[in-house]
């Protein structure tokens, strides 16, 4: 089963630069909000992973810029979960105008898990195998 939301976002003024596109720097954060959809849409928020006693940090975030992302345009985000072995989150994303339906950028992202002391896990914690074989 192929697990998948998406999210709509409007570019705000603040996100753009003197060319009014966005700023690279504001994409991590239209990917963020797209983590918090899929988190609250499946059961996989971060307080959800706090409380079973780990954090998920960000380790790899790879952004590909096809077209920019203009102000007072309406995008949608389409964030889909890639299943694997290690122990890992990892997620690809696909932004389109949401007139057009262009595709203005492709992403994926990276998430490891690590307890309360900071350390790196090896192995996919209980809740996290749980929540796994719930979605299969």
């Amino acid at each position: 089963m192929e697990l998948k939301t998406t999210h709509i976002f409007s570019v705000r003024f603040s996100e753009v630069d003197s060319m009014r596109v966005v700023w690279h720097g504001a994409y991590p954060l239209y990917l963020e909000d797209a983590r918090e959809a899929f988190g609250k849409e499946f059961a996989l928020e971060y307080m959800r992973i706090a409380d079973n006693g780990f954090f998920a940090p960000l380790v790899e975030l790879n952004i590909k810029y096809l077209r920019p992302l203009v102000y007072g345009k309406s995008y949608r985000i389409e964030i889909t979960y890639c299943p694997t072995e290690a122990a890992k989150i990892v997620f690809e994303y696909k932004i389109y105008d949401l007139e057009t339906e262009a595709l203005h950028t492709t992403a994926q992202s990276i998430q490891v898990f690590m307890d309360m002391h900071y350390q790196l896990l090896w192995y996919k914690p209980d809740f996290y195998l749980e929540w796994e074989a719930q979605h299969q």
